[in-house]
């Protein structure tokens, strides 16, 4: 079960962590040729409270991204200092109320989606930045655009007025071995080639990613394991 901290404790636990990854990340630029600047951190929220979300920002970490809709809203309201990103299903009714706090929405799985997105933005008078998500690993369970439809989709949806489309994201399959996890991401950067982010890479296998060209990285259990900071 998680363990209960002082706020002093949980710092220096998160602390500690931040820079283990910062370490890996680094060395992950460095093998690759790669800028440090070029990689960001996105912290994935989902499984933490407010309490240990809001300290993130302080230490060096202000991208933070949530999956459901309610959470984000909560947190985002807690957290103002934050830039946050969605990485979830997006529902179109819950489109308004999200779009406003976030800075970059992840996970653009559907064309519908997309003229939705565009249509509020276009009311709201401010294009939204956007990736498409791709299911590069090709795993039913996954959402996202088949890689195989992917040039057709992005030409159609150029046009939308109210969507930037800055990239793509995907989440490979899970695997013991980070290594199956880079045709994966290959595939990702040659899709994306024209575009100035990818979004891919978890914890287990976020070295990779850097490697492949990820510009930034979602990371939760390395961060937060065993901690729900209530």
């Amino acid at each position: 079960s998680p363990i209960h901290m002082t706020d002093d404790e949980l710092l220096d636990v998160l602390k500690q962590r931040i820079a283990a990854v910062e370490a890996r990340v680094t060395a992950a630029c460095q093998q690759s040729g790669r800028d440090r600047n070029s990689v960001t951190i996105v912290a994935i929220t989902k499984t933490v409270s407010i309490r240990v979300a809001a300290m993130l920002p302080g230490l060096g970490i202000p991208d933070l991204g949530e999956n459901r809709p309610q959470e984000l809203w909560k947190k985002a309201g807690a957290i103002p200092d934050a830039i946050w990103h969605f990485t979830g299903h997006l529902q179109r009714n819950k489109i308004d109320q999200t779009l406003p706090l976030i800075e970059l929405i992840h996970t653009v799985d559907s064309e519908r989606l997309a003229m939705a997105l565009n249509e509020f933005a276009q009311k709201r008078g401010r294009p939204m930045p956007v990736l498409l998500e791709v299911n590069c690993s090709r795993e039913t369970t996954k959402a996202g655009f088949a890689p195989s439809e992917l040039p057709a989709v992005a030409d159609r949806l150029k046009s939308l007025g109210g969507l930037q489309i800055q990239g793509l994201m995907t989440m490979a399959a899970y695997a013991d071995d980070p290594e199956t996890a880079r045709p994966a991401f290959v595939e990702l950067r040659q899709l994306g080639s024209t575009l100035p982010h990818l979004s891919m890479g978890m914890s287990g296998d976020f070295e990779i990613a850097i490697e492949e060209g990820a510009t930034y990285i979602r990371l939760g259990t390395v961060l937060f394991e065993e901690l729900d900071g209530e």
